[in-house]
């Protein structure tokens, strides 16, 4: 449709629209927010309303929109923006009624799945972090920011290293150079919503330069990230991007912080998938952090989840953490009143936030006011502490008396939601503001006054003052008592029974009091902003508040979980060892049955002693849980928290290596063993002798004997090299493992007992010296409920196979032995080991077939005697 076809309303919505191409334009037309075209398409596929087309006048076709109520904003918006969606809000700037011509219209917010502010669009317990990427020569630049809480990070290196935090930090959106998503998107995934800027946001001058004004000071030494030359322009380019999308007002983003490599442990992303850390892998399965989380405040559930997918490196650090943590067993009466007063803070942390940007309402100034009434009374107990830890979190927090004082006189207790409602400020605050309520809540009372002397002095009985939106107040009189009316009252309106009139001295009422509603909102909306503005000379305090209590919620957290679920404190030191005793599973034990009880077990790893645990035993005994709460446990110390087990003694890891469970990517050509053997490549090539290593299962994608080989060989380049000696678990079905406890000193076999009772098996769940020589995978079978038909053949199978492969004389593990030339080296397994057959080759027609391949000529065969020699063949297997 040309745009000389088009109304000048629609020419005005095809204007916006252009400078926001990739954005549904949500275009304001009355009590309605409406979408045209393509974005009407859209919209009603996601939202769910109505599609209708309208007729431009004069053009040749219809165009398509969908609308909703402007009030029903809060609904519509957050489904749009979850859905990946970015959204540009387009509203009326002057009133209609003031104005003849086409009402002015404009972008007032652009609201993006990385830029958002409204609790609606935001879940609470999780951050909302906008990613920007900067590809440099050597190494790839990374920023971070949640708008919502000023959290600013930045970190540089290797695709590897920043795939990782991509996967801990989950950013809702991510930002790349134009022409760049591709890239991305082989390297990282397609699972990110990503944008692409234009290609001057990323210029490295004009983005350092954007980072130093935002700060005002002359360089970034002071961050400790001026030498981090491909981070810093990712954090240019996010604010570009705040810019761009009308995001003015950031105030609260005081400070940069550089994610520091060395101080945490390095999850990668198989092993947070893997080990179900953040989220689940199954529909009814649950997550280390839902299992956790005791936290009693948003902004303890966000620093809560970063600690799980950040672990300390730092024995220091983390005793700190542990010494916090056993402060609240040591203070009961200290832990009943954090539970009590931390309940009370609610978001402090966004709180702050709209305050920087203007968006803060009465009901959340107030919320404000009851969280400082928190940290004065926080404040006092902390610093009153024996724990060093725990008084230094009570220096932190800054009361903010004087913001706090004035929340407390000038806004009302109860406030509405929002200040145009009035009813905001308190009594007191204001004499002007005062007297004008006292005209509102006593014009009843002076209505009433007059139409009662009125009465008197007229005579007229049926004389009543009343009020409607189109004459405003006037005196009401009946038919019967017309000749009562003085001359000096003006006649308004004629009913079938009656007259109404206005008189001088109600008309002057009427202006006083319907004045006064109007300059009680103007009143009450500059004291109200002047509040906010004092506020905002406070946001460095508050941020520090909500960083304070944030940890002392999480210690909170930890002490409540071990008091629910008998955790205990691990010793954390610098050696290599990790002996647990009596371990269970944190998230297991709280899905059991009722009446039963998680079995718990010991594991012991020693770098110079018993380094690698080789795990044998059936499906379903419990291998995979073994491995997994060993992880969990190492991982909880590390936190900072209380781990379940019995005692726990934890040598600090550096890395935590998983290869666990079955998975492809068929969409990127990875078959289930592609994907395995790359899981375990990023391990072998990254792992150190601090490390923490297990494997599940590896090798089942292949051949039994290629399986072996790999798994074997694995298991000894981690004993055999030095900076590989990782302290490792390596649970699996290839019994001929076993083997190399023989040959190895620091390999152990284990296996997880079972007892076969009635011919059927019985899981003991419980680890054990020594290894096993049964998968019972026909049990398993039969316990998976498959027909028995198939159990029975399967059984008569497996006992053939076992005899042919006793006959033939050989095992995997004889073949795997035999390859081992020397234990210093790894070498293949020998080639000419015989395979297992279905066959037996002492039957006369099968020995007769095989007599009759072994002595053909191949390669003087021709084509006409193959096909004699293929019909030889058939005629000795069907006796004719």
């Amino acid at each position: 449709m040309a745009k000389d076809e088009l109304t000048p309303m629609m020419r005005q919505f095809h204007d916006m629209k252009a400078t926001n191409p990739d954005a549904i334009l949500l275009f304001r037309c009355g009590d309605f927010y409406e979408t045209y075209c393509q974005d009407a398409v859209l919209a009603s596929q996601v939202l769910g309303i109505t599609l209708t087309k309208r007729n431009q006048k004069g053009a040749s076709g219809a165009t398509e929109m969908a609308g909703f109520p402007y009030h029903a904003l809060d609904t519509y918006l957050p489904r749009l923006v979850r859905a990946g969606h970015r959204v540009a809000i387009c509203d009326q700037l002057e009133d209609p009624k003031l104005t003849k011509k086409l009402v002015k219209r404009g972008i007032t917010e652009l609201v993006t799945p990385g830029v958002a502010l409204a609790d609606n669009v935001l879940n609470s317990r999780e951050n909302n972090f906008l990613a920007a990427l900067h590809f440099g020569a050597a190494t790839v630049g990374l920023s971070l920011l949640d708008i919502s809480t000023g959290e600013y990070l930045v970190a540089e290196g290797d695709v590897e290293y920043i795939d990782k935090l991509l996967a801990g930090f989950s950013p809702k959106e991510v930002l790349v150079e134009q022409g760049l998503k591709g890239k991305f998107t082989n390297l990282f995934g397609s699972r990110y919503f990503v944008f692409e800027l234009e290609d001057w946001a990323f210029a490295d001058t004009s983005a350092r330069s954007r980072v130093l004004k935002h700060f005002g000071v002359k360089n970034l030494k002071g961050f400790g990230i001026d030498h981090l030359h491909t981070a810093v322009t990712a954090a240019g380019a996010v604010l570009t991007y705040l810019e761009l999308t009308q995001h003015h007002h950031v105030e609260h983003i005081t400070t940069l912080r550089r994610i520091e490599e060395e101080r945490f442990v390095r999850l990668d992303k198989f092993t947070i998938r893997n080990l179900e850390l953040i989220g689940t892998n199954h529909a009814d399965g649950q997550s280390l952090l839902s299992v956790v989380d005791r936290t009693l405040t948003p902004m303890g559930a966000r620093q809560l989840r970063r600690w799980l997918l950040f672990p300390l490196r730092s024995v220091a650090d983390i005793v700190e953490r542990q010494d916090s943590v056993e402060h609240f067993f040591r203070a009961p009466d200290f832990r009943e009143l954090c539970h009590l007063e931390l309940s009370k803070v609610g978001d402090l942390e966004r709180i702050v936030s709209k305050v920087a940007t203007g968006r803060i309402n009465p009901r959340e100034m107030q919320q404000l006011r009851l969280a400082l009434e928190t940290v004065v009374i926080l404040k006092n107990v902390c610093m009153a502490a024996p724990q060093e830890s725990i008084r230094a979190i009570g220096e932190q927090l800054n009361p903010c008396t004087e913001l706090r004082t004035r929340i407390e006189r000038e806004l009302s207790s109860d406030p509405p939601l929002l200040v145009a409602k009035g009813g905001v400020i308190g009594h007191g605050v204001d004499a002007q503001l005062d007297e004008l309520r006292d005209i509102q809540s006593t014009g009843k009372d002076y209505l009433l006054r007059m139409q009662e002397r009125e009465i008197q002095r007229t005579g007229i009985q049926s004389l009543k003052i009343g009020f409607n939106n189109v004459f405003g107040y006037y005196m009401e009189v009946r038919n019967t008592y017309k000749e009562f009316v003085p001359e000096e009252w003006i006649r308004k309106q004629t009913l079938v029974s009656a007259e109404r009139y206005i008189t001088q001295e109600l008309k002057e009422y009427e202006e006083k009091i319907l004045g006064a509603e109007d300059r009680i909102i103007v009143l009450e909306t500059r004291i109200y902003g002047a509040l906010v503005q004092a506020a905002a000379q406070c946001i460095s305090e508050l941020q520090r508040n909500a960083q304070a209590l944030s940890d002392l919620d999480c210690y909170h957290s930890f002490a409540t979980l071990a008091e629910e679920r008998r955790y205990v404190r691990p010793v954390v030191d610098d050696s290599l060892t990790l002996d647990i005793r009596a371990g269970r599973h944190p998230v297991i034990e709280t899905l059991m049955p009722a009446g039963e009880e998680y079995v718990p077990n010991d594991v012991l790893l020693e770098a110079d002693g018993q380094q690698i645990i080789i795990v044998t035993g059936p499906n379903m005994a419990g291998k995979s849980a073994l491995l997994r709460q060993t992880a969990l446990i190492t991982l909880l110390a590390q936190v900072g928290a209380f781990v379940p087990a019995d005692s726990a003694r934890i040598g600090v890891v550096d890395k935590i290596f998983t290869r666990v469970g079955a998975s492809d990517n068929i969409s990127a050509g990875e078959s289930t063993f592609m994907v395995e053997m790359a899981e375990a490549a990023n391990i072998m090539n990254n792992l150190s002798e601090r490390s923490l290593v297990l494997f599940d299962e590896l090798g089942r994608g292949t051949s039994t004997y290629d399986g072996i080989s790999i798994a074997w060989s694995i298991v000894e380049h981690l004993h055999q090299t030095p900076r590989a000696n990782a302290r490792t678990l390596f649970a699996t079905h290839y019994h001929e493992l076993n083997e190399m406890e023989r040959r190895f000193p620091r390999i152990k076999n284990y296996n997880v007992s079972v007892r076969e009772v009635d011919h059927r098996v019985v899981f003991l769940r419980k680890l054990a010296r020594g290894g096993s020589e049964h998968s019972f995978g026909i049990h398993v079978a039969r316990l998976a409920g498959m027909p028995t038909s198939i159990v029975k053949r399967a059984e008569i199978i497996l006992t053939q196979l076992e005899a042919n492969n006793a006959d033939n004389g050989a095992t995997a593990s004889g073949t795997v032995a035999a390859a081992s030339v020397r234990t210093e080296q790894v070498s293949a397994p020998n080639e000419g080991a015989p395979q297992l057959s279905f066959f037996q080759l002492d039957d006369p027609v099968l020995a007769a077939i095989r007599d009759e391949i072994l002595h053909l000529d191949i390669n003087n065969l021709t084509p006409v005697e193959a096909l004699n020699k293929l019909n030889d063949i058939r005629k000795i297997l069907t006796g004719k």
